[in-house]
């Protein structure tokens, strides 16, 4: 689409270049969206979860993942065992060249310090499969919140921008804070340095302690949205998202005790649009035949998860009118 604008421009301000015909600029005017159009992304699933799925489900997208890669993923609390496993994702991984990405918490744990975080990855097993990179280790750097209402910058690993692309590799689950934790939140926290996940979480109040002065809920939820949104203006279309619901627990992997999963596994779900992605994932919750899934719901509800996507798409960050495309 940008390149269409740019033709069109072209085509107003120098006319004398020929190459640009009348044909063309009406060709391209036809392909862009009426005003007020609804978009439409596109979501692509496998119910079957498999190593040989998460490749092809990659492969759908039909974005190549080049240069040096970022994989981000959540290494797990110790303690915890419903992250993504080693085994799952290292074909994957391991096609693209990719290392894997984390930051450093700002609730303690396990996982507060490169040290014992690179620990916490070795013994889940993901330093066996590929490089892992704590981006945050040598401090952090400012992304732009263009247009933020909370935030007008998100602090990320200083190491990120070093990465060419970035592929958002989620585990869907329950959230204690967020109702939900998919893409969005994978994006947004999870990139967010230390320091930088405490400004989201207080809707850019500190980067010190948050936990005393939380904000409104929605704030909390909205400056999720307005990370995520400085993540993809900085990627443009180096980065694409893919989600594996499985082991869905109304807990995040961030606990070191989470509550068993209490519904059957989804699939795996993949897109190039983060909102339509996260969207997918929630409404194949609701309308699951599993009676387990209430208490997903209930997480995600009794913490008004919708809406961090309605304030994503509000901003501009995705849309959550999408297209299922079922792969097997």
């Amino acid at each position: 689409m940008q390149s269409k604008f740019i033709s069109m421009a072209l085509w107003a301000f120098l006319p004398v270049m020929a190459g640009i015909s009348c044909s063309t600029q009406a060709q391209n005017q036809e392909q862009q969206p009426s005003q007020g159009e609804q978009q439409v992304a596109r979501v692509y699933m496998f119910k079957e979860i498999s190593s040989e799925n998460l490749v092809k489900i990659y492969e759908a997208l039909g974005r190549e993942a080049t240069g040096k890669v970022a994989v981000k993923l959540s290494t797990g609390e110790p303690g915890g065992h419903n992250f993504l496993q080693p085994s799952l994702i290292q074909p994957l991984v391991q096609k693209v060249n990719g290392t894997i990405v984390e930051c450093n918490t700002a609730y303690g744990g396990g996982r507060a310090d490169t040290e014992s975080h690179l620990k916490a990855a070795a013994d889940h097993g993901f330093t066996a499969i590929a490089p892992v990179d704590i981006m945050d280790a040598e401090g952090e750097v400012a992304l732009p919140v263009q247009g933020g209402k909370h935030l007008k910058e998100n602090y990320v690993g200083a190491h990120y921008p070093q990465y060419d692309f970035t592929i958002i590799l989620s585990h869907f689950k329950g959230h204690a804070m967020g109702g939900f934790g998919g893409a969005i939140k994978n994006m947004s926290i999870g990139i967010a340095s230390s320091a930088g996940k405490a400004w989201i979480h207080s809707a850019g109040k500190t980067k010190s302690n948050p936990w005393s002065n939380l904000p409104a809920q929605d704030d909390f939820l909205e400056s999720m949205a307005e990370a995520a949104k400085s993540v993809a203006d900085h990627c443009g279309d180096k980065i694409l998202y893919i989600s594996v619901a499985n082991n869905l627990s109304v807990d995040c992997d961030c606990d070191a005790s989470p509550e068993a999963p209490r519904m059957g596994d989804i699939g795996i779900l993949a897109s190039l649009d983060p909102v339509a992605l996260d969207k997918a994932c929630t409404d194949l919750v609701r309308a699951s035949s599993d009676p387990g899934k209430v208490h997903l719901i209930e997480r995600i509800d009794s913490r008004h998860g919708i809406h961090t996507l309605e304030y994503g798409e509000q901003i501009g960050l995705g849309t959550q009118s999408y297209e299922l495309i079922t792969l097997d």
